[in-house]
């Protein structure tokens, strides 16, 4: 008796507590939601109503996070979801989230549905005769009208996904089989499918095991991320368990390989490749690639369509020399999986650098300087600044008589802001370089404060479509002054805001300080204008000579995102036009595009810019196995073709400095590196243009 006794108190203490612990994390909830809404209503660069319209895009921004590839819910899930559309702003101030409520109990349901589908659908061969197609753009899909309509798109996806995995084992078999490798087993074609189906069936035992450990909080950081990016695409919430991937969250860099990626469309897309890291030196991964699963080693792949970016970090991040292969789509829609060794970013690759161009039979030598990013270390006196790194290297070139300067930006992400403007001041003698505007009061004024002109021979400024943020500042300050001529991408990434980290715990009382870590926010707080008062906001900097490039009918950057801030003006800057402004223009416009239209590598380039624009476009993918095959082969048989894009051109020069050539002869691994440097520059028929428009001006 008195067991029983003990063991009902027990059980009540026990329901007791679990409630006292529902109650609190309610209560955390409630507060959460009205700190986020305090902190983007008093901070944001744009004054925010929460209100129905705001409801609206938080709804569907919220749906996308949930079930971007329209793989879970059905039409029915949806219209019962809808209810909450207009709703989400009065659930925040409630604190009652009747919409996450709805979403997670549904998701739920769907998991364990969908979990039967892929064992049921992967336990039988796949028929590869049948004309099936997937489609893949999830602006192009419909939500399932039932369940039986939703096993069917489970059954194309999985489908797809093996025939990947099969066509590559077809592939390496060929190849053993042509070289006659003996060490290579040779399995049948049923073999061989029943393998593909085997690791896929282990993707996706791994990914819903993941899915299904996804509790309350997880939910709730998915929701009030929705709430924090319905203001803009770069605001954005971080729940306290996140806090291990916070620094990646907020640079994008992955450590290991050295990548800066995003969440695109349900797909983990690279938007930037740092200088330096493994992923630079092995060459293969490019910007605007699609990551399509993760393997550690000869282990399985796991599949990360649909993942959360911290999810996929987790995955390939790791340790140095250790190995991670990666399956991607690339632009042209070839599937080909890599395998990259992680190892340590080697940081020097990160600093500016120079050598000579010319051109044969030119007597004009060029100077070059390649700067990947606007770096600075601010947590040393006397630490790396690239303005510093800039002012040296034009030193040296001016040792060596050089007059005239291209100033490569091609492909660089932005950086320290200060930097910008002391780099700026290197060009002309004293004058704004950037304005900088918060929600409230007036803009105020970067300027360079030094008279000298460290360098005031020709100015070429070189861009493209994945130069973005400092970058964009740099090049409209050099536009605006008519100091030089910024050439390349029709326009620039577009990204003319600031954003600065918010510790939501701050804005806590003292009475609430128990509910203590509340997690971050990252808020956009400030707008980028240039000195002629327009904004880089969006629209990026037009190039003055426009040249054609792989992604030219591609639109990509900021443009791309949910909801961007738009282009804005205010009022111009005091400034002062360089006195030596370059005087014909227009005329080196027609002599570029003549030279242009005559080269045979430029017209590769703008052909495989529309191959690429076509293969975009191309969203359905061949589930039958001769007809994915033959369009593999028609995208591999169209890259050879385009391979002499990178060719060396004969009459393009690259010399190293002077000034560089004893530690080249002390150093060999330096050395190494700058003769492949040397090497690279002499494949780039854009340099090559940008000699000829730099003899040209006046």
């Amino acid at each position: 008796m008195m067991i029983s006794r003990f063991l009902i108190a027990a059980m009540l203490m026990f329901v007791f507590t679990s409630y006292q612990v529902e109650k609190q994390d309610s209560e955390k909830e409630k507060v959460l939601g009205q700190v986020i809404q305090q902190a983007i209503t008093s901070g944001h660069f744009l004054p925010i109503q929460f209100d129905e319209k705001f409801s609206q895009r938080s709804f569907e921004l919220y749906l996308k996070r949930m079930d971007i590839r329209k793989q879970f819910f059905t039409q029915q899930d949806v219209q019962q979801l809808e209810k909450f559309k207009n709703e989400i702003h009065r659930q925040i101030i409630s604190g009652e989230y009747a919409l996450m409520d709805a979403a997670s109990k549904i998701m739920t349901e769907r998991i364990e549905n969908t979990k039967g589908f892929y064992k049921e659908i992967l336990s039988k061969p796949f028929d590869f005769t049948e004309n099936e197609f997937l489609e893949v753009d999830p602006d192009k899909m419909t939500w399932a009208k039932d369940l039986d309509e939703l096993k069917w798109f489970w059954k194309r996806t999985l489908k797809y996904q093996t025939i990947t995995r099969l066509n590559t084992q077809i592939d390496n078999q060929k190849k053993a089989e042509e070289n006659k490798d003996t060490t290579f087993t040779i399995r049948t074609f049923e073999e061989m499918e029943a393998d593909a189906r085997e690791k896929v069936l282990k993707s996706m035992d791994t990914w819903f095991s993941r899915l299904e450990k996804l509790d309350r909080v997880d939910r709730q950081g998915e929701f009030f991320d929705a709430v924090a990016m319905a203001t803009d695409p770069h605001t954005n919430y971080f729940a306290p368990k996140e806090k291990e991937n916070f620094d990646i969250s907020m640079s994008g860099q992955l450590e290991g390989i050295g990548a800066t990626l995003q969440e695109s469309d349900g797909y983990i897309k690279v938007i930037n490749i740092v200088p330096g890291s493994p992923s630079w030196k092995q060459g293969e991964l490019k910007v605007n690639d699609l990551i399509l699963s993760v393997a550690q080693g000869d282990e399985a792949a796991v599949d990360i369509v649909g993942m959360r970016i911290d999810d996929a970090v987790r995955l390939i991040r790791g340790k140095k020399g250790t190995e991670v292969r990666l399956t991607l789509k690339k632009t042209d829609g070839e599937i080909k999986t890599i395998s990259i060794i992680r190892d340590v970013v080697v940081i020097e690759e990160t600093y500016a650098k120079s050598a000579i161009l010319k051109k044969e039979n030119d007597k004009q030598n060029v100077g070059y300087i390649y700067l990947p990013k606007f770096y600075a270390d601010f947590n040393k006196k006397d630490g790396k600044k690239c303005s510093e790194d800039i002012k040296a290297e034009l030193s040296k070139l001016k040792s060596e008589n050089i007059h005239h300067l291209v100033l490569d930006l091609r492909d660089n992400g932005g950086g320290s802001l200060q930097d910008v403007v002391d780099i700026m001041g290197l060009f002309i003698t004293t004058g704004p370089v950037v304005q900088v505007k918060s929600r409230t009061g007036t803009p105020y004024v970067l300027s360079d404060q030094d008279p000298n002109i460290h360098f005031d021979g020709k100015l070429i400024v070189m861009v493209n479509e994945v130069s973005a943020s400092a970058s964009e500042i740099l090049a409209a300050a050099v536009q605006d002054y008519g100091r030089g001529v910024v050439i390349g991408s029709a326009s620039t990434f577009g990204k003319g805001t600031v954003q600065r980290v918010v510790d939501l715990d701050n804005y806590l009382n003292q009475n609430y300080f128990y509910m203590r870590p509340l997690g971050s926010l990252k808020l956009t707080n400030q707008k980028f204008y240039r000195i002629n008062g327009g904004t880089t906001q969006l629209n990026g900097v037009n190039s003055d000579i426009v040249l054609p490039g792989n992604f030219r009918y591609i639109n990509i950057g900021e443009k791309e995102l949910d909801y961007p801030m738009q282009w804005t003006e205010i009022s111009a800057a005091t400034y002062a036009r360089y006195q030596k402004p370059v005087a014909n223009l227009n005329e080196l416009k027609k002599n570029s595009a003549e030279r242009v239209s005559k080269n045979p590598t430029f017209a590769l380039i703008e052909e495989n810019a529309k191959f690429l624009k076509e293969q975009r476009d191309n969203t359905q993918i061949p589930l039958n196995l001769k007809e994915y095959q033959k369009r593999q082969e028609e995208i591999k048989a169209r890259n050879k073709t385009f391979e002499d894009i990178k060719k060396e051109i004969t009459e393009l020069n690259s010399i190293p400095l002077k000034a560089d050539m004893p530690r080249m002869e002390s150093d060999t691994t330096y050395k190494r590196r700058m003769e492949d440097w040397m090497k690279d520059l002499k494949k780039d028929v854009y340099l090559l243009e940008a000699l000829s428009i730099m003899k040209e001006m006046k």
